[in-house]
């Protein structure tokens, strides 16, 4: 069954729509602050079919989820007893704010970068570090650090690869797809 290749080829034909940036900038926005799909998939596409603009579309990424992270920050700061708390313990996630805060208090502001940078929800340490008032600037700072090298690695990457790595996914993008849906079925099954 191929389900992967129409919608490889449906995520570079949106990568080319005229409004994609601004969109690559309001998915990255909101996934540092509370949407659970990160900016990669849509970032990669589109440099990878638009080489010559990777680093723009990098750079709108970065500076969204920065600005992002940065109201993620002040919900934590202002909202998280009144309005989040409640809404965390209702979605099961406490015992992630319980790990992060025990992350916060282990590694500080390293730990903003790692999940910048890392496939660590974001989301999570933004809000975490709002909540648990860590300094602004440091946050600001490794939050544009993690993010940015990210980013750029992967714009980089999708450059760097170009057309012959476009045509090597397209190739293998029903392997590629079937082999991380069992891996996350099997990780599943696994970690419940």
């Amino acid at each position: 069954m191929k389900l992967f290749g129409p919608l490889y080829d449906m995520a570079i034909r949106w990568a080319k729509h005229k409004h994609a940036a601004k969109y690559l900038g309001g998915l990255s926005f909101s996934e540092s602050v509370f949407f659970p799909i990160p900016p990669d998939v849509m970032l990669a596409p589109m440099a990878l079919s638009q080489p010559l603009l990777a680093w723009r579309f990098a750079l709108i990424v970065t500076v969204a989820s920065i600005f992002g992270g940065i109201a993620g920050y002040w919900l934590g700061f202002f909202a998280f007893e009144a309005w989040l708390a409640p809404l965390i313990e209702s979605w099961g996630y406490t015992h992630k704010i319980e790990t992060a805060t025990g992350w916060f208090e282990t590694y500080g502001v390293w730990i903003v970068f790692l999940a910048g940078f890392s496939p660590i929800p974001y989301k999570i340490f933004t809000v975490s570090a709002g909540f648990l008032q860590m300094a602004f600037f440091p946050f600001v700072i490794a939050s544009a650090v993690g993010r940015g090298a990210r980013f750029f690695l992967v714009a980089a990457l999708m450059r760097w690869g170009g057309a012959p790595m476009e045509q090597k996914l397209r190739q293998y993008v029903e392997v590629l797809g079937w082999s991380v849906v069992a891996i996350a079925v099997i990780a599943y099954l696994i970690l419940r």
